[in-house]
């Protein structure tokens, strides 16, 4: 049985290596997607902006002239 322990044990620490090795990989690839993605601007600036522009286009459908009243 003594003979056996210093084997699992080194089994071990390789299936743990592996296992690290693994993560390593998966954090690169992750870290090189979000290198080729665009930036992401905050939730609260897209907001913003999209108020603007919805706002601009209520003032470029209220530019029409109105009829004045003289009747």
């Amino acid at each position: 049985m003594n003979e056996a322990h210093p084997d699992f044990r080194l089994r071990l620490a390789a299936e743990h290596a592996a296992r690290l090795r693994g993560r390593a990989a998966a954090a690169a690839l992750a870290a090189q997607a979000r290198a080729l993605s665009p930036p992401r601007t905050p939730l609260r600036v897209r907001m913003g902006w999209t108020l603007v522009e919805v706002g601009l286009r209520l003032v470029q459908r209220q530019a029409v002239p109105l009829r004045s009243r003289t009747a």
